[in-house]
């Protein structure tokens, strides 16, 4: 009996579109202002469309999300962090961070049981500590570089590292087995709006904090992401942004502005290639 193939998602097909643009514009690329934006005028015009896209649609319907009270709001976000936690437990297995891996797959068995399917963070409650890894992370560990900062369409702030390893994220995300198309698509759309609800003060803190948004936001996720490779305590080096502008340097302590950083314990061995 033969089996028919599961629709590949909606996001995966973006993101490795966007991606191969990326890769065949790369040769023809002037250099830019930035070392480690080489691909600015590019990247300038996927963020503002971005904006625009965010302005118009993804804002509003967040905003109208953002009206559901907080303990459906924070089960709702509840429940999708018990499923990352499968993946993130991977990725701190494939790092050599055994004692993590297993909280995490601990963190899993633990709220999908006694936490009704992840809606309730009972792991948490118990010490089980929340960790934050992708492969994007785990490339950067073992000593992949980033490459280039590039800005993809609806995702935003990446680079090519990240990038590339988007595809393996959603590959392996546990929504994306779902055989359903419907319930894939509604639950992926329902995460996407959940993160996009838990941003609306911080985005506005980054309208108001710089007078360039995209060079903020540049800033910040270069110092975020080497910031999360190294767990919180990334060897000191010259902020590639500090010529730039005085909102940038308070891009790179302005964790608000996207999100919590990591807050892990070291690991002395870990090298990012430069």
């Amino acid at each position: 009996m033969k089996k028919n193939s599961k629709p590949e998602s909606t996001l995966v097909r973006r993101s490795t579109l966007a991606i191969g643009l990326t890769f065949a514009v790369t040769g023809c690329a002037g250099p830019g202002g930035h070392p480690k934006d080489p691909l600015e005028p590019m990247n300038r015009a996927t963020f503002q469309f971005n904006e625009k896209a965010d302005k118009y649609v993804m804002r509003p319907v967040a905003e109208v999300y953002d009206q559901a009270p907080l303990p459906v709001k924070t089960g709702v976000a509840n429940f999708f962090g018990n499923i990352a936690d499968v993946w993130i437990g991977v990725n701190n297995l494939l790092q050599g961070k055994f004692t993590d891996g297993l909280s995490d797959g601990g963190r899993f068995l633990l709220n999908s049981t006694v936490g009704l399917l992840g809606v309730f963070d009972v792991a948490t409650e118990i010490g089980l500590e929340k960790h934050d890894e992708d492969l994007g992370q785990t490339l950067g560990y073992w000593g992949v570089g980033d490459g280039p900062y590039l800005v993809l369409p609806f995702l935003g702030p990446s680079n090519v590292r990240d990038g590339v390893s988007l595809i393996g994220d959603f590959h392996f995300d546990p929504l994306m087995q779902l055989e359903d198309v419907g319930a894939r698509n509604s639950l992926t759309g329902l995460r996407f709006v959940s993160k996009r609800a838990a941003l609306l003060g911080a985005d506005t803190a980054a309208e108001e904090a710089a007078l360039d948004k995209y060079g903020y936001m540049r800033s910040f996720y270069i110092q975020y992401r080497r910031n999360q490779i190294f767990d919180g305590q990334p060897p000191r080096e010259k902020d590639p942004d500090d010529d730039d502008s005085s909102d940038n340097d308070k891009a790179a302590t302005d964790k608000s502005a996207v999100g919590d950083a990591a807050d892990k314990s070291p690991s002395p061995d870990k090298k990012e290639s430069q």
